[in-house]
């Protein structure tokens, strides 16, 4: 599932698995195996870059537990990005010096 925004800026979330084509005409514009039509904002790259995003987060079994970094890097534009797994979302501090 990805999130997306209508025209109008009401929040979307599609399935990914039912989107058949993803096209800009001008403006970008989701067809999905129900026939469904859904005018985003994001643009085409955006789209298929949010999609594949899931998917690799889909594919990487039941280990791998979505959170709120997660759910943020899908809200964001391109360039904001959710730290991976494993890395700190918070900055580095100097040694000796602790989290309040």
């Amino acid at each position: 599932m990805i999130f997306l925004t209508r025209f109008d800026g009401t929040e979307v979330v599609v399935n990914c698995d039912l989107i058949v084509t993803v096209e800009k005409i001008p403006d970008t514009v989701l067809t999905l195996t129900t026939g469904d039509r859904i005018m985003v904002r994001e643009s085409v790259e955006e789209v298929v870059d949010r999609a594949v995003r899931f998917r690799h987060r889909a594919l990487q079994g039941p280990g791998f537990r979505a959170d709120t970094h997660d759910i943020a890097a899908a809200l964001s534009g391109p360039h904001r990005t959710a730290p991976s797994p494993g890395e700190s979302s918070e900055q580095e501090r100097p040694q000796g010096q602790q989290k309040d």
